[in-house]
């Protein structure tokens, strides 16, 4: 082979594995943190968990994502050495984007006044709007099931007090937490 044709080529190997830096460098970050959180003092109460629990769970979920991101990253880049083509990135649609960014900040902003369920229900049913979800069953069977699981385990796991809302929204939440067998 001439020089021409070698210069400004990586070897194969390297440029396969520069997809994985992203996925890597946030696993041994995690990795780092995890061992950090095993310094923890822990003197948890009979029946409860201790304060290095959820720090390790996550960060070994984190871990966990981080490993499958980098086997589909390899299986896209093998698929894409065999076809030739490279997947190109769908176009963002900004004012979509825009409304999901707008949703986010408004649950936060009225979490507070008419509670954790009622808000995230209500930004559950229209974050998957906006995001496309276009069947009703589908969306609200979504939203409520997924409120209901986070409330469970916000509530039962984690012993996480939840805002309830202020005026009557404290007394519905209080009703569906009743409903739900939370209190």
């Amino acid at each position: 082979m001439d020089r021409v044709t070698t210069v400004g080529k990586k070897p194969r190997a390297v440029s396969h594995l520069s997809h994985l830096k992203g996925p890597l460098l946030i696993f041994f970050v995690a990795l780092y943190f995890f061992f950090l959180a095993g310094r923890i003092e822990e003197f948890p109460m009979p029946g409860q968990l201790g304060p290095a629990f959820w720090p390790k769970t996550i960060l070994i979920l984190l871990m966990i994502s981080c490993g499958i991101k980098a086997v589909e990253l390899l299986f896209a880049r093998s698929k894409e050495s065999e076809t030739g083509e490279g997947e190109s990135l769908p176009a963002v649609h900004y004012p979509k984007l825009l409304a999901m960014i707008a949703l986010v900040i408004a649950v936060v902003a009225a979490m507070e006044a008419i509670g954790f369920l009622l808000a995230n229900l209500l930004f559950l049913i229209l974050f998957l709007r906006v995001a496309g979800v276009r069947k009703k069953p589908l969306l609200f069977l979504t939203s409520g099931l997924g409120t209901i699981l986070l409330l469970y385990l916000f509530v039962k796991v984690v012993y996480l007090p939840l805002p309830k809302g202020y005026w009557f929204f404290d007394d519905v939440t209080i009703f569906l937490y009743r409903i739900l067998h939370l209190i």
